[in-house]
């Protein structure tokens, strides 16, 4: 079975959609395999991460920030591909930074995560957007 989720965003962040994941594998007609999780774009990516400290997104979003700043900053004069924008190629090496696709096991119809894991699309891009996660149990 394979599903799309539409995630929106309103800038840089992290974005839970955990529930949605859980819930449509529940009522999966494959109980039992590995859920596989795809971004299908460039400027953003997909991570597990704890969910009981909304610190450790805010600490998450500003190390990336801090590890590759706007193009506009000084340190990146050498990049070329800026005209969309100072976020978009420090966007594309966050993406290349993170994974863009995960794998979970699924036993009865639930997803094995673990206490305090969530499942979070990481938006690296400045302006809102509606990102698509492909999920497939098999």
């Amino acid at each position: 079975m394979l599903t799309e989720f539409e995630i929106h965003t309103r800038g840089p962040g992290l974005y839970e959609f955990t529930r949605d994941v859980t819930r449509w594998a529940a009522q999966s007609d494959q109980p039992d395999g590995l859920l596989t999780l795809f971004v299908r774009h460039t400027s953003c990516s997909l991570l597990i991460q704890e969910n009981a400290d909304p610190e450790v997104q805010t600490d998450m979003q500003a190390f990336f920030q801090r590890l590759v700043p706007p193009s506009n900053h000084p340190s990146m004069s050498y990049l070329r591909h800026t005209y969309e924008g100072p976020d978009d190629m420090p966007a594309h090496i966050k993406a290349a930074l993170l994974p863009v696709s995960l794998t979970i096991p699924v036993q009865a119809g639930r997803v094995l995560l673990g206490t305090w894991q969530g499942i979070y699309l990481f938006e690296h891009r400045d302006a809102p957007h509606t990102r698509r996660v492909v999920a497939q149990i098999g």
